[in-house]
């Protein structure tokens, strides 16, 4: 199999490792933070994040809870989402875009306590996303609570396209 080359946000992940690993996992979530400004919002940290592996978490606190002092659904399906577009993220192509396509939740459990999503994909899966300029992959993540169970189960499908290119104006490019 041959080699994938970091893209864009592998590479600017990769310079955190410049930063003492003491400060890395606050610098990460602000950098994600300010990427994606909603999980930042929700204060989402970014635990571990590689081409073939992404985790997040989510404490239970007050700016995630429904009505019952529990992670609300919004927040299970924000952490779920994240990790899974974090994945596909760190393997898609710089002049591709990466957008979910669609997800499938079923909530199984009331959660206990914060949230953990791992999301995984393959060898196979990361060299379909090198090699196309377009496509699709089902990404599934695992969310287990502070009690190690389960209270959801997703599966979500990404997809890529090209980065759209400037649209032309009266024969000029809006970028000219």
């Amino acid at each position: 199999m041959t080699p994938i080359p970091p893209n864009r946000l592998a590479r600017t992940l990769a310079k955190l490792e410049r930063i003492p690993a003491f400060l890395r996992p606050w610098v990460r979530n602000r950098v994600m933070g300010r990427a994606v400004p909603f999980t930042g919002t929700a204060g989402l940290n970014f635990a571990e994040m590689s081409s073939e592996q992404v985790v997040v978490t989510v404490p239970n606190v007050r700016r995630v809870q429904n009505h019952i002092q529990g992670v609300h659904a919004a927040a299970m399906a924000l952490l779920a989402e994240t990790a899974t577009g974090m994945v596909v993220g760190m393997n898609v192509r710089d002049d591709c875009l990466p957008l979910c396509k669609t997800l499938h939740i079923d909530f199984k459990r009331r959660a206990q306590g914060g949230l953990r999503a791992v999301a995984r994909v393959s060898p196979a899966q990361r060299e379909l996303m090198l090699k196309n300029d377009k496509g699709e992959v089902s990404v599934l993540v695992q969310v287990s609570d502070e009690s190690g169970e389960q209270p959801i189960q997703c599966e979500f499908i990404w997809a890529w396209i090209p980065t759209p290119k400037p649209k032309e104006i009266a024969g000029q490019t809006a970028a000219a």
